[in-house]
């Protein structure tokens, strides 16, 4: 048996900073961690660069991009701003840059700079680190005692901090070890459900697509129930044999809040164009049948654009098309406007040319549902924060117990707030006031 004042369950951004928070207040404290290196989700956040946090000053703009209980966590976040975060990182030896829309990430975009930092900071403070899976809570009385570990290793503790994540990459360790944990101390858990993810599409044009990218392009993602658009950013997607991935397909999915209950409800619409008008399409495509290359190519895709000469007027239109789009959606874009495949350039109306243009600015697709939550960048759902108290992270069923991180139901867009998030609930869970917990 081995005993602490603070044992954190959990090595990830919240617990590492848990860990370090308390232990610099005074705390000794041991962190129980399962893998045998900590923070292994973050080592995959942003394609292995690390979008760390978001730049944003005003604790009301960061709020409204944290859809999944976002109010609860405005006292964590008041005193643990995205400033705070990124000066800890760059007092810590990692240099950070902020990119389009204020996300930050290490100079060196390399993930593993952050999670070193974190790393350090514990080591620094004096935190021991014990390699083991926490199975059950020792509960006694009505307060947290400690945790003992699958192996049957007992760690006991005046109090126990939980941040074992959500379900979202399991290869990481984040299996719902922590949902198991606050079942057993009385906490509701809600519904589990992928945030962040790629999509499922009805239509069976995306397998014909798969890996194209699609760059510089809008995105629209509307709520047939309402009409409403939910979801509206420029960026880049990619299709998949399943449907659509890619940041803009990741942060649309954070928007559909209600899939589970009405299958189909979102469709989205993808403007490959965003900086030209239909009215101004309809002029491109009749110069690009009248041989008037003005030079400028139409989507910069990876699929890049047939630079030949067209003649346009002289071939068959499907010819026109290769040279604006890329090569692989050249004949989806033609079935999608009841083009035939054989159509002549010469014998394109206006009336087609209007619904082509109007098509190229809204190519239509249905969503059926979300891909598996394994797959997902977080997990959506968690302990019930009205159980828990909003300034101190402490559950209001079980004394000395707490809960920071995925692990809580909170969940926010991307941009680099749930990594926001994990650390500010860290730093509330393992600072009080400027006191450690116990």
């Amino acid at each position: 048996m081995d005993s602490a004042d603070i044992l954190v369950i959990g090595g990830g951004a919240a617990g590492l900073t848990a860990a370090y928070t308390a232990a610099e207040n005074g705390a000794d404290v041991l962190l129980l961690e399962r893998n045998e290196r900590p923070a292994r989700k973050i080592l995959l956040t942003g394609k292995g660069r690390c979008n760390v946090t978001n730049a944003c000053s005003d604790l009301r703009e960061i709020i409204a991009n944290i859809p999944g209980n976002g109010q609860f966590l405005y006292s964590a976040l008041s005193r643990y701003m995205p400033q705070d975060a990124i000066s800890f990182f760059e007092e810590n030896g990692v240099p950070l840059k902020t990119e389009r829309g204020r996300r930050v990430f290490p100079v060196s975009d390399k993930s593993t700079d952050i999670t070193d930092a974190l790393v350090r900071a514990c080591r620094r403070t004096g935190v021991r680190v014990e390699h083991g899976r926490a199975a059950q809570l020792i509960i006694k009385d009505g307060q947290c005692l400690g945790a003992i570990t699958e192996e049957g290793g007992e760690y006991r503790a005046a109090a126990v901090i939980v941040a074992t994540g959500g379900l979202s990459y399991p290869q990481t360790g984040s299996t719902g070890d922590g949902y198991a944990l606050a079942k057993q101390a009385g906490h509701t858990v809600t519904a589990l459900r992928p945030s962040l993810v790629a999509l499922d599409c009805h239509e069976g044009f995306v397998s014909s697509l798969q890996g194209l990218s699609l760059r510089n392009v809008t995105l629209r993602a509307i709520d047939t129930q309402t009409n409403r658009v939910v979801f509206e950013e420029l960026g880049e997607m990619l299709f998949t044999h399943f449907g659509v991935s890619g940041p803009l397909a990741l942060s649309a999915s954070a928007h559909m809040r209600d899939m589970g209950s009405a299958p189909s409800r979102y469709r989205l619409q993808i403007d490959l164009k965003p900086a030209r008008s239909a009215e101004q399409l309809e002029e491109r495509i009749q110069r690009e049948i009248s041989g008037q290359r003005l030079g400028d190519s139409f989507c910069p895709q990876e699929d890049a654009p047939n630079q030949t000469p067209s003649h346009g007027g002289r071939k068959n239109f499907i010819n026109v098309l290769n040279s604006i789009l890329p090569k692989s959606l050249v004949p989806v874009i033609m079935r999608l406007a009841g083009f035939p495949l054989d159509l002549r350039a010469s014998q394109l109306t206006r009336e087609q040319r209007r619904t082509l243009a109007e098509l190229l600015k809204s190519v239509p697709l249905t969503v059926t549902g979300f891909r598996p939550i394994a797959e997902a960048v977080v997990t959506s759902g968690g302990v019930d924060v009205r159980e828990i108290d909003p300034k101190t992270l402490a559950s209001r069923l079980v004394g000395g117990l707490y809960f920071a991180g995925e692990v809580l139901d909170v969940d926010a867009y991307t941009g680099g707030y749930n990594l926001q998030i994990a650390f500010a609930t860290g730093r509330a869970a393992g600072f009080v006031n400027g006191k450690f917990i116990v």
